[in-house]
């Protein structure tokens, strides 16, 4: 049997990914190309649009940045009052054309168009029948499978089919699709990845972040809710409970690390919360410093908090090269090494014989954050007091978000001292769970997974639920020092 890591290498099927759509607007698709480049922060391996003027669908994607594929040759063809956009991306070993958004398809219903945020985590299961029945796949995306259910649907109507496609869904997707005429935003029934509706006079967009309205003028309405979809179509708005609400598991990650402070998900403002998994840090693991600085950008709304939080003065003393893409969502540990050696440059005159409390919004890794380490202690800080803005991630992400294999997130074998001593810190401390749940308004609607294994979906793939097995990595945070050297370990060097 393949091991979690050999499994989730061959699928290929985890992405975190920038939706867009809008109706109803003249040049549809120049909104949809500011909407993604708001929303470029979410995916930088790919970038593509589907639009349509009532008659003819149009389509253009590529692999690269959002300004460098969707260029003013390629809008040129995009015509219409219609358009949905893709940012993506995905694991490695996925990143082809092929498997770029949005996916456009013919069927009996006509042009199809479908973008896709999220994981499913009965891929395996529901794509290995379709072939059995003679089902063929141009790629190895999810995403494909939807619009396959979809297709195979006896039902009449666009409603009817994607209702019952839906239903033979498990895991995670925030979707906007397409046809001819109507533009429509589909949350899963647990509400994992966000999706937000608009206004725009008198039209309607669709979004993962709300910064995605605000470039292009629209008004924020609500997030669309679980298990709901909201279909648009000639002007007109309407709302359907096309599958029943579970328990809600949004995704905490968006408020630590995914979306633009700027932004509103899941209808709170997440600076608002940054700041206070700041202060609430502050109380938590309080350090005898001069200065508190961020890892930028995604903690700087933190580091603020701390700051506010411990009465410690915010400094700028790492200043980040804009031009560099997230170490964290590159695809390869290679890109990622190359990126950080470019991508901060610490102020010594800041940093020089002080002592720096440094706040960061999660260690995956840390490989990052030792190079990190390395660069404040050589500009001249006396002590390096390292505060982490979220728990300890001891276990993979199933639903979008593409995080290492088990054995390859330090914190699932490691203690905060071990790592500590491997990222060269003075002290370690991370936020707590029961402080994370204090941050937000409803801690009972969010996933935790990541940090302490419980997953809201079942895993169905048979070598997904062996890996997840949380008798085989105990936690560490309840774990003796024998228990932790006996188990599989990520090698510290």
């Amino acid at each position: 049997m393949k091991s979690h890591a050999s499994v989730r290498k061959t699928c290929s099927f985890r992405e975190e990914c920038g939706l867009f759509g809008v109706n109803g607007v003249a040049r549809a698709a120049e909104l949809a190309f500011l909407g993604l480049y708001s929303l470029q922060h979410r995916g930088q391996e790919s970038a593509g649009i589907v639009s349509s003027d009532g008659k003819h669908v149009y389509g253009y994607k590529g692999l690269g940045l959002v300004s460098d594929v969707l260029t003013p040759d390629a809008m040129n063809g995009l015509h219409g009052h219609l358009a949905i956009g893709h940012n993506r991306y995905s694991t490695t070993g996925s990143t082809t054309l092929d498997n770029a958004q949005p996916l456009l398809v013919t069927y009996r219903g006509g042009k199809l168009a479908i973008a896709h945020n999220g994981n499913l985590v009965n891929t395996v299961e529901l794509r290995s029948s379709m072939e059995a029945a003679g089902s063929i796949f141009q790629t190895t995306m999810d995403s494909e499978i939807i619009v396959h259910l979809i297709a195979r649907s006896k039902a009449e109507s666009i409603e009817d089919r994607m209702t019952e496609a839906l239903s033979q869904l498990k895991g995670a997707y925030a979707l906007i699709l397409m046809d001819e005429n109507r533009l429509i935003g589909i949350c899963d029934p647990a509400g994992f990845r966000p999706l937000c509706i608009g206004k725009l006079g008198s039209s309607y967009c669709f979004a993962s972040e709300t910064c995605a309205f605000d470039i292009i003028g629209a008004e924020y309405m609500r997030p669309v809710e679980a298990g709901e979809m909201v279909i648009v179509e000639g002007g007109k708005i309407k709302y359907v409970q096309a599958q029943k609400a579970t328990s809600k598991a949004h995704c905490i990650f968006e408020f630590i690390y995914f979306s633009r402070p700027d932004s509103v998900v899941f209808g709170e403002s997440v600076d608002r919360v940054r700041r206070n998994l700041g202060r609430t840090l502050a109380a938590e693991a309080p350090a005898e410093a001069d200065i508190v600085i961020s890892v930028p950008d995604s903690s700087n709304s933190a580091a603020l908090g701390f700051a506010e939080g411990s009465g410690l003065p915010y400094e700028l003393g790492l200043i980040r090269n804009h031009y560099v893409g997230r170490t964290f969502i590159d695809p390869t540990q290679r890109v990622r090494d190359q990126a950080v050696r470019v991508k901060y440059n610490p102020v010594g005159e800041i940093l020089s014989g002080k002592r720096v409390v440094v706040v960061d919004d999660s260690i995956v890794r840390g490989t990052t954050s030792r190079k990190l380490i390395r660069l404040i202690r050589k500009a001249g800080a006396a002590e390096v007091h390292f505060r982490v803005s979220s728990p300890p991630i001891e276990f993979p992400c199933f639903y979008g978000i593409d995080t290492p294999s088990r054995g390859e997130l330090i914190a699932s074998s490691h203690s905060a001292q071990e790592i500590a001593e491997f990222l060269g810190v003075d002290t370690l401390a991370y936020l707590s769970i029961e402080g994370l749940r204090r941050c937000v308004a409803t801690p009972d609607d969010f996933c935790y997974a990541c940090f302490d294994g419980s997953y809201p979906v079942p895993v169905r793939d048979e070598a997904d639920k062996l890996a997840l097995e949380r008798e085989s990595y105990p936690s560490s945070s309840g774990s003796s020092q024998r228990e932790r050297s006996s188990r599989t370990r990520v090698q510290l060097h």
